[in-house]
């Protein structure tokens, strides 16, 4: 019992000495309730009944062989400051014959809760075993409890044998291919924009990379994934129960090479965070904005306050959330990983506090700030 005790104890102070009480410190070690680094990146946070959930990849630390280990972690606070850690959430499985068998790659999984059927659906980017990053599907599972266990149902691509809504008849017809261009020039660029990518994968399904999820006003779930080589992002429609796709989907700034999307509603418009690809490395951020969710989609630039050097690369970070902590008072917190290649599982969480600034939202650097002071 002292020994329980006192573990309990040491990881309170611990949590206390790196965060303090109220106060987040971008960059730092973010110990959970048992003193260990808070491990669920490229995540999202979902309120439920008072008490806040984060969600994200919990990643093997350098060393560890086991990867039956491997999944989603969770995590629940009642302040967003102090978290406990409430296991695998979706674990991979140890089954050959499952997609989702040890080895596989788990990314960005976002959870949100139908009000209709009472479930609460994940989905997240999924990668199979021994593939690299050329399966490019999406995965989906569902739980009663919001903590789970949730069960996977199935991975795939988007919209099979389906146009997007704005891609016009011409574009569907058009007959030029990848083996007709060189890559990266002028004219594979514009082929990029014209729908080279949706039409070469039209019959199997749309890619589905970097991804977050959106419920509208009217209550309708959006999918947001990045396609078409990471070239292009798809607003793909998510059925009722959000447990499938609908075919409606739209294609976001084509050709313009967006990943790590994370959408938010305020001021009567939609916001959207973004990088560019380019892997694991930090770059410019970007933001761009819409009066619908299914608008025309205007780049409006880098939205970071820093200096030159920060706002290069988004203050060493790359956007995955938006916390909407109070939407009725347009009070939300960019929520972003500090990616660490060689340990994932030390990768750092950037929160920071959104500001705005001629009705538009940007983001500034603080060493500390206090959570309770912006609600």
């Amino acid at each position: 019992m002292t020994k329980i005790f006192t573990t309990i104890l040491i990881s309170m102070v611990m949590s206390m000495i790196v965060h303090g009480q109220g106060s987040i410190k971008p960059g730092e070690l973010w110990p959970d309730s048992e003193g260990k680094h808070i491990n669920a990146h490229g995540g999202a946070i979902i309120m439920h009944k008072g008490t806040w959930y984060w969600f994200g990849e919990s990643r093997l630390p350098r060393g560890e062989q086991d990867r039956t280990r491997y999944g989603v972690g969770c995590y629940s606070s009642k302040d967003l400051v102090s978290w406990k850690n409430e296991g695998l959430a979706l674990r991979v499985i140890n089954d050959t014959s499952s997609l989702l068998q040890p080895g596989c790659v788990v990314e960005r999984p976002k959870v949100i809760f139908n009000r209709k059927t009472g479930k609460f659906v994940m989905w997240f980017h999924h990668e199979l075993r021994g593939q690299g990053y050329r399966a490019a599907l999406t995965g989906v599972a569902v739980s009663d409890n919001i903590k789970g266990p949730y069960r996977y149902i199935r991975s795939l691509r988007p919209n099979a044998g389906v146009w997007p809504v704005n891609f016009t008849n011409e574009q569907k017809n058009y007959s030029v291919t990848e083996k007709d261009l060189k890559s990266w020039t002028e004219e594979w660029k514009q082929a990029v924009r014209d729908g080279l990518f949706v039409r070469r994968d039209f019959e199997g399904g749309q890619m589905a990379r970097d991804m977050t999820l959106f419920i509208d006003v009217d209550g309708t779930a959006w999918h947001i994934h990045s396609a078409e080589e990471n070239m292009t992002l798809h607003f793909s429609e998510l059925t009722p129960d959000f447990l499938d796709f609908t075919g409606v989907y739209y294609r976001v700034l084509p050709g313009e090479s967006n990943e790590a999307p994370a959408i938010f509603r305020a001021k009567g418009k939609y916001f959207m965070f973004s990088s560019g690809t380019t892997g694991w490395k930090p770059n410019p951020g970007r933001l761009s904005v819409s009066d619908a969710i299914s608008g025309e989609w205007k780049a409006t630039g880098n939205p970071c306050r820093g200096s030159e050097e920060e706002n290069k690369i988004t203050f060493g970070s790359q956007s995955t959330f938006v916390i909407p902590l109070n939407q009725k008072k347009d009070i939300f917190v960019y929520m972003g990983d500090r990616w660490n290649p060689q340990n994932l599982a030390d990768s750092r969480h950037i929160w920071l506090p959104v500001e705005w600034e001629n009705e538009m939202p940007l983001i500034r650097w603080h060493d500390e700030w206090d959570i309770k002071g912006i609600k």
